[in-house]
């Protein structure tokens, strides 16, 4: 994607600003981004993510909409950022990243998916849990 291309504000949908700001950290670490984050890396982008995240939590326990919004941004940009760079070292395939979290939520909510509904709060903590608790066993095996 052009630097043109990523100048583009009028983005209606979740899906293609996602797309767009995948590309824009491609491009900020690419022959004519910016020499910072080309220094950066996947573990240092991690890093960054941790304080974004406390500045996400503060914004929503006492920001406004706009804040909670900016925060959010800089959080999810950020870990797309250690994304991108993970790819670049090898470490990390952004599309399987994804499609693993999709299926892990699916499988994790068994109580909504499968069979066996929660009725409750509890009776669904306790469906994940025991399910998360399987799976840590079985990668323990």
């Amino acid at each position: 994607m052009d630097k043109k291309q990523l100048l583009n504000f009028n983005v209606h949908k979740e899906g293609d600003i996602f797309e767009l700001l995948i590309n824009l950290a491609r491009y900020l670490r690419g022959p004519e981004g910016c020499p910072w984050d080309k220094k950066q890396t996947s573990l240092d982008f991690a890093k960054y993510a941790k304080g974004e995240c406390e500045e996400f939590i503060e914004a929503l326990e006492k920001g406004t909409i706009e804040d909670i919004n900016e925060e959010f941004g800089d959080t999810f940009f950020i870990l797309i950022a250690s994304a991108v760079a993970g790819e670049a070292e090898g470490k990390l395939n952004l599309l399987e990243a994804l499609l693993s979290a999709h299926r892990k939520m699916i499988r994790r909510h068994e109580h909504v998916f499968g069979d066996k509904k929660a009725t409750t709060e509890e009776e669904a903590w306790n469906s994940w849990h025991k399910i998360k608790e399987a799976e840590k066993n079985n990668k323990n095996l």
